[in-house]
């Protein structure tokens, strides 16, 4: 038997603390707390972020870190063309499908995938992906769908399926241009899951009738294995021919090892059928499912716990509070402004919360009572500006306050008068972007810089808008959605790099008056309305928004700030009666952490 030392390559150390980035099957004695300690394995399903769009029944390709998702059902007679690529973190959007369809066969890799049959009715469409656009190819000889799919984009494998009411065996190959017939698998049946390359492929599970019948391919031939332990359909799969993983219908998972199959300890978090599936054996992902569903799941062998990202209740408001503003961090905020009457009601107020995460004490009212106000700045060096008082939202100002940590003091005004204004940045480097004008109204594109003393004109946006959110600084600003009326939402990011405005990647809804917080690289944006409430979640990386966790409660005109990974949303308007609320959402992103176990005699 090999030494411990010959197979870590160390020997086991004594240490008064945990090692920060200890390998895989390291040992150390803690003489802290005499104990012998090292890395567990864990085997788990982690909610990620949901997909935009809600469906079954949808092809996948690619890795855990770099997936993509398409076509789908939406409804019993409605499919979807739209295209989700997975970043590891979330969903955003990549370009339709030229055949809406469900049911749809897939191969490859996010840059580099192919689409294939699929159904309403039985199709033999084939696609090319090219990490933008699908491009049509050759058909499939055999029109089908929900058939056992696998392989890349030059070299996939369809095999078996549905043509309703019947169900052929039928395997075919294709080279990147065309499909030839090959021979048939043992089993005919569909809704079921594969894995593999084209010379080494895994068919498993299915229906008609349900079975977890497995065959193996060579490419070539087909020959069968040693059934699932459990028999099911609409499951998803991953891997490879020696080392496969089966999912889903309802959460259970097994592992298939090139011989036979084994039941994972791990389950789903959310039982489902019709599920897409992608990824290797130890890093899988699992998306969709009926009925038409959002939710993505990363499976994972590692060392490390993970905690999925999430929004969770904090502390709620003293009163019902909407068109407020915040500034600051998720655990040293400021919360200002706003009005408690229902909406169109008046007046507004100046009264200001701080919030360290946990408790809301009362801080130093505002001078002018206003809602509809921009802020930016940290809890003891912030600023407030612009904003709507009296008895109509006509009435905007331009008056700007600076917080000290405890007080507001009159600073110099802006230049133009507005409310539904948006911006950010520290005190000294502000921005003051879009909003409304009046009286007698109308959308404004303004954009100011605030020096920590006045306020100076810059290069207006491209488009006219209010309630925008603004993240970062002024020479790195970053200015998303808005609308131009109240059923007028838009999806527009626009990047100001201290010269110029350029456009970013498109928001993932049309939205307004949410809430945000980041950095013009790195923002999260939350809540708004579109025109109906939004609880949608969506973080920035510089070129796109991917999804994130959704919110608990769907609203707009909220309060709420913080970073991409800690933030809050107060306040609002909602969907019920009475119309405002008081309650307070804080989200966390993923975290990871090592499994250190304590090692004891069995």
């Amino acid at each position: 038997m090999a030494a411990y030392k010959d197979l870590i390559g160390q020997k086991i150390t004594k240490v008064t603390s945990n090692p920060g980035e200890p390998k895989t099957g390291q040992m150390w004695y803690n003489s802290t707390d005499g104990k012998l300690k090292g890395l567990g394995i864990i085997e788990a399903f982690s909610s990620s972020s949901p997909l935009a769009t809600a469906r079954r029944l949808l092809g996948g390709a690619g890795t855990q870190t770099a997936g993509l998702a398409f076509g789908g059902r939406i409804a019993p007679n409605a499919s979807v063309a739209s295209t989700e690529e997975y970043n590891g973190s979330g969903y955003s959007a990549g370009g339709d499908l030229g055949t809406a369809r469900f049911g749809i066969g897939f191969a490859g890799t996010q840059t580099a995938a192919l689409g294939f049959g699929g159904a309403t009715p039985s199709k033999n469409e084939t696609e090319e992906y090219n990490g933008t656009s699908w491009s049509e190819q050759n058909n499939l000889g055999t029109a089908r769908y929900s058939g056992g799919s696998f392989g890349i984009q030059t070299a996939a494998v369809m095999a078996t399926g549905s043509t309703y009411p019947t169900t052929p065996n039928a395997t075919e190959h294709y080279d990147g241009t065309s499909w030839t017939a090959s021979n048939n698998v043992g089993s005919a049946r569909y809704n079921l899951a594969a894995a593999g390359t084209q010379t080494a492929g895994l068919i498993f599970g299915g229906q008609d009738p349900t079975v977890g019948k497995t065959e193996e391919y060579n490419g070539t031939t087909w020959s069968e294995q040693n059934d699932m332990n459990t028999a099911r359909a609409g499951l998803g799969g991953s891997g490879t021919q020696t080392a496969a993983l089966a999912f889903g219908a309802p959460n259970a998972a097994e592992k298939y090892d090139g011989t036979s199959w084994s039941t994972s300890p791990a389950t789903m978090v959310t039982a489902r059928g019709s599920i897409g599936g992608l990824g290797t054996q130890s890093a899988a992902l699992a998306f969709g499912g009926s009925p038409a569903l959002s939710a993505t799941e990363e499976y994972n062998v590692s060392a490390n716990v993970i905690t999925a990202a999430a929004w969770a209740s904090g502390t709620a408001l003293p009163a019902n509070r909407y068109r407020l503003t915040s500034f600051g961090t998720a655990t040293a905020a400021v919360i200002t402004g706003g009005t408690t009457n229902p909406p169109g009601g008046q007046p507004s107020t100046t009264a200001t919360l701080e919030y360290d995460g946990t408790t809301m004490s009362s801080g130093g009212a505002l001078g002018t009572a206003r809602r509809g106000l921009g802020s930016a700045g940290v809890l003891t060096a912030g600023i407030v500006f612009g904003g709507s008082g009296g008895a109509s939202d006509a009435n905007v100002n331009n008056e700007s306050e600076e917080y000290d940590g405890s007080s507001f003091s009159e600073g110099n005004n802006l230049n133009t008068s507005r409310s539904a204004i948006c911006g950010d940045g520290p005190q000294t480097a502000a921005f003051a972007a879009c909003g409304y004008k009046g009286p007698p109204g109308s959308n404004s594109n303004d954009f100011e810089h605030y020096d920590g003393t006045s306020w100076t004109n810059s290069t207006s946006l491209p488009s006219a808008r209010r309630w925008s959110t603004g993240n970062g600084p002024q020479t790195a600003s970053l200015v998303t959605g808005g609308e131009t009326t109240p059923s007028g939402q838009i999806t527009n990011t626009e990047e100001w790099n201290g010269s110029g405005w350029t456009a970013g990647g498109a928001y993932l809804s049309a939205f307004s008056a949410g809430a945000s917080g980041g950095t013009q690289t790195a923002a999260l944006a939350f809540a708004g309305r579109s025109p109906s409430l939004l609880s949608l979640t969506a973080g920035y990386d510089g070129t796109s928004w991917s999804t994130r966790p959704s919110m608990a409660t769907a609203r707009s005109m909220v309060g709420g700030t913080g970073t991409i990974s800690s933030a809050f949303v107060t306040g609002g308007e909602i969907s019920a009666t009475p119309p405002l609320q008081t309650a307070t959402e804080e989200f966390t992103a993923e975290t990871t952490a090592l499994n250190v176990k304590t090692l004891t005699q069995s």
